[in-house]
């Protein structure tokens, strides 16, 4: 049983990652989905264009909640620091390419956020103190999430020490910014929307 442990968590970690926070939310309050509406990202920053600060907080802690669980869940039951690491890696594919939801998922930066938060609360803080020192300067949510997640390495090196969670965290730092590539071509354009605009 012990051999299938990792596996399993992993597997759970994936599955977890695969609950859709905004659109359960939008289920729960009879909305449409928010993928067909405003930026077609089903995160917290098009929640709050779409429906307002109170299911964009909603939507961002159950986001945050699952990059948390899967890593505490992991360290539960005493698996090495690759398997814990690996639960945060699939906790963000499940975010990213969720089972339930036709694969089609969000774009990853709460969960990463929740994920990093567990695998030491100062990692997790780091990121969060540069996305908001990042937005704070120029309102824009996706830039400010690029430079955390581009830091996120360094701060991992610097904060663990450990190459078997540098390596998975740099795997997640390449699949945010991959799905951000739309995010990027319009921060390239100018055409991407700041903080507090709302979509029509």
């Amino acid at each position: 049983m012990a051999i299938f442990t990792p596996i399993i968590l992993v597997t759970i970690a994936y599955l977890i990652g695969s609950i859709a926070s905004a659109i359960l939310i939008c289920k729960l309050f009879r909305l449409d989905d928010p993928r067909n509406e405003g930026s077609g990202n089903p995160g917290a920053t098009n929640m709050m264009r779409l429906h307002g600060k109170k299911l964009a907080i909603l939507t961002l802690t159950g986001d945050v909640l699952k990059g948390v669980i899967p890593v505490l869940l992991a360290k539960f039951f005493g698996s090495s620091e690759l398997i814990i690491s690996l639960c945060g890696l699939a906790t963000l594919l499940g975010h990213l390419f969720p089972i339930f939801f036709n694969f089609k998922g969000g774009k990853g930066v709460a969960t990463l956020i929740g994920a990093l938060l567990a695998l030491h609360w100062l990692l997790g803080l780091a990121y969060v103190a540069t996305w908001g020192l990042t937005a704070f300067l120029f309102r824009y949510s996706s830039l400010a999430a690029l430079i955390a997640s581009l830091l996120t390495p360094l701060y991992t090196w610097l904060i663990l020490k450990s190459v078997n969670i540098l390596i998975p965290n740099s795997i997640m730092v390449v699949l945010l910014l991959w799905r951000h590539r739309s995010n990027i071509r319009n921060l390239m354009t100018g055409r991407e929307d700041k903080l507090g605009k709302k979509k029509k």
